[in-house]
């Protein structure tokens, strides 16, 4: 009998010992597993991205700018290249002068001074808005008269009715054409092999 119990006890101390040295136990012998020292799979994956993300050739950046840019005209205004393409389109349809004013309708609306937003309306009407102005455009009456009273003594808001009117001409005539352009289609392109030399430099 205390043969017996001296090989159990010989065979339980070696599988202490093999469960202190590979966190691992035998279910048979009634020893529970050691906590690995290794963490969960979607923690290591999760740290493996937080260290390459910024560095790593392989991880692919947000691609969702391009993708945004055919869901509005606004996506496009917002982005510096997206705009600049879409001026280019614009152009060449004759018909720059619209993007143009409603540039100059959001940096003026950013004006602080009351003396550069008089400045600066007055500039907005001779350029877009009075009769044969260089880069007239094109509204209602009712919307240029009303901005022809009130430019002696402007407001933020002088030009809203306008700029609103030109907004949804781009975004329900121009822009619809812009997609479907030559000019869209190279700027798209253009942003995909970027994204993928960033991925892949060594191609």
């Amino acid at each position: 009998m205390a043969k017996i119990r001296k090989m159990f006890s010989g065979r339980q101390e070696a599988a202490l010992l093999k469960a202190f040295f590979h966190g691992e136990g035998r279910q048979d012998e009634g020893l529970a597993p050691l906590p690995s020292s290794q963490p969960p799979q979607a923690a290591q994956d999760k740290d493996h991205n937080a260290i390459f993300k910024g560095s790593c050739c392989f991880h692919r950046s947000n691609a969702g700018g391009s993708m945004a840019w055919a869901q509005s005209v606004d996506a496009v205004l917002a982005n510096k290249e997206g705009l600049a393409a879409f001026r280019a389109f614009l152009k060449s349809e004759f018909s720059e002068e619209n993007v143009e004013f409603w540039l100059a309708c959001e940096d003026f609306k950013k004006t602080k001074s009351s003396t550069k937003i008089a400045l600066k309306a007055r500039k907005i009407y001779s350029d877009f808005i009075q009769a044969d102005a260089p880069k007239e455009i094109n509204i209602d009456f009712h919307t240029k008269n009303d901005i022809s009273q009130k430019i002696s003594e402007p407001t933020l808001s002088c030009f809203d009715a306008a700029q609103s009117s030109i907004y949804s001409l781009m975004a329900k005539d121009s822009f619809p054409r812009f997609l479907r352009s030559d000019v869209y289609k190279e700027l798209l392109q253009k942003h995909q092999d970027r994204n993928q030399k960033r991925w892949l430099p060594f191609l």
